[in-house]
């Protein structure tokens, strides 16, 4: 199935001939600084944008502007044509993997069920059909076999997909990943990653990854978007991951790597080996 036919079978479509997300001449200061200014993207059906940069570079803020928490400084943001608008149900949002506390009694799935029933006005009263829609997304995050576990008892791997499977209720044409393979082991995260490509491939849902590290997805990205210092740059991962162009984003030498099969970026400012948006807000919440 082509991407741009996959899309059609996603809810909420995009109006004719409209880019899932458009973002133009986009500004956001925060404190007096600016994290960012004339930002122009377009992403289409099953694009999958890794968005990279140092903590506080404005990654997680971008995500929140898309979610309608945000305002910008100036410019817009258009998803499937129409305005950004907050609780919009054409997009899943996928958090960091946070461990829930021990002692949280709800099952997993009715985390799943919240993000099937949560929209509604009033008590969320099951329904026959949405039994088997939370079966079906407990089925396809590969979580069916501890359905009936408590969330608290779960591994961080476990509860992350479950987020996953919250995020994808929906059928999002548009799936805003803020670093979700965070505190994660390479199991869990090729298991994460997986279900997301196959969200793009069988849907058409345009994915924004957020990441202190693209070695993982690096095999699906069609595109980066490096944000650093305020600047910006946009290309596919051959055009953007080259020691020249990081260095003149950073305005200091950079180097670009690989090494046993990755790509390992050296004399980054400021920057550590792992990035928990500590300068950033983080999106609260689950299913978005």
């Amino acid at each position: 199935m082509s991407r741009a036919s996959a899309a059609a079978g996603a809810s909420g479509a995009a109006a004719p001939g409209a880019p899932v997300l458009g973002i133009s001449a986009a500004a956001l200061h925060r404190g007096g600084r600016e994290l960012w200014a004339g930002l122009d993207l377009e992403v289409q059906p099953g694009e999958f944008i890794a968005v990279l940069g140092p903590s506080g570079s404005g990654k997680t803020t971008l995500l929140r502007s898309i979610l309608g928490l945000q305002s910008l400084s100036a410019g817009s943001i258009r998803v499937g044509g129409t305005p950004v608008r907050r609780g919009d149900s054409r997009i899943g949002y996928v958090p960091q993997q946070r461990p829930l506390p021990p002692d949280t009694s709800m099952r997993a799935r009715d985390l799943i069920a919240l993000g099937v029933t949560g929209t509604r006005f009033g008590l969320p009263i099951p329904r026959r059909d949405d039994r088997a829609r939370v079966d079906a997304l407990l089925e396809g995050v590969g979580a069916a076999h501890y359905a009936d576990r408590r969330v608290g008892l779960l591994s961080g791997g476990e509860q992350q997909r479950l987020r996953v499977g919250q995020a994808l209720a929906d059928q999002p044409m548009l799936l805003l990943c803020d670093e979700p393979l965070s505190n994660l082991d390479l199991a869990n995260q090729r298991g994460i990653t997986e279900i997301i490509d196959r969200q793009r491939h069988e849907h058409g849902a345009a994915v924004l990854f957020v990441t202190h590290d693209v070695n993982p997805i690096l095999g699906m990205v069609d595109r980066i978007l490096y944000i650093a210092g305020g600047r910006f740059v946009l290309g596919t991962p051959d055009e953007v991951l080259q020691t020249s162009v990081l260095s003149a984003l950073y305005g200091t030498p950079v180097f670009v790597m690989r090494t046993g099969g990755r790509l390992v970026v050296v004399g980054v400012p400021d920057a550590e080996p792992h990035h928990d948006h500590d300068h950033e807000e983080p999106v609260s919440g689950g299913a978005a």
